[in-house]
């Protein structure tokens, strides 16, 4: 009886934690769930029927004034964990050939950051447009892109699974680039890459 009456406090402190990490996401090996909770919580984000890349794909585009301050959507290498103050989870497997990094390159202020969060995540430079160069261990260009970073000044990227090579920002004159790797212990949130 006292466990039911302090479930959902325990759900609540726990998502309240995420929340002021700042960057921080779950951190589960929770194998796709299929419940009821877990499909409730998609239809309740309008999410559901929507694969992993999707859901990445539209709450790394909302305007972080439209972000639902209600739910943690955390990227790992091979999925999409999600989880609401109700306590709700759900788990999206990502492309098996793809990899999400999401960038954040910056001037002057960053953050230490892992597993990128869609609804938590602020990078310094807000909807500005930057090129993005992309090149394996070997030295060919796997992109060579322009982006505008969303509003939460982020650039997600959708690279090849196991390689290992250098993401290079340029803006404005000023350049900044990380080594990276995609494979299944590697970080989808970069955020040391600082424009000189």
């Amino acid at each position: 009886m006292i466990a039911r009456r302090l479930a959902p406090a325990l759900a609540s402190a726990a998502l309240a934690a995420l929340l002021l990490a700042g960057c921080s996401a779950p951190v589960t090996d929770t194998a796709p769930d299929a419940s009821a909770a877990s499909s409730a919580l998609l239809a309740d984000h309008d999410l559901d029927g929507l694969d992993a890349r999707t859901v990445v794909d539209r709450l790394d585009a909302l305007p972080v004034a439209e972000r639902p301050t209600d739910l943690i959507a955390a990227v790992r290498p091979d999925r999409l964990e999600l989880s609401d103050d109700a306590g709700r989870t759900a788990s999206l497997p990502l492309p098996e050939d793809l990899f999400y990094a999401s960038v954040a390159p910056y001037a002057d202020r960053t953050h230490d950051c892992f597993f990128h969060s869609l609804t938590t995540c602020l990078g310094e430079l807000r909807n500005t447009d930057v090129r993005v160069i992309v090149t394996d261990a070997d030295g060919s260009v796997v992109m060579d892109e322009m982006h505008t970073t969303n509003d939460n000044g982020f650039v997600g990227l959708w690279l090849p699974r196991d390689i290992r090579g250098t993401i290079t920002v340029e803006h404005d004159g000023r350049q900044a680039g990380q080594q990276f790797s995609t494979d299944a212990d590697a970080p989808t949130c970069l955020t040391t890459l600082q424009l000189t």
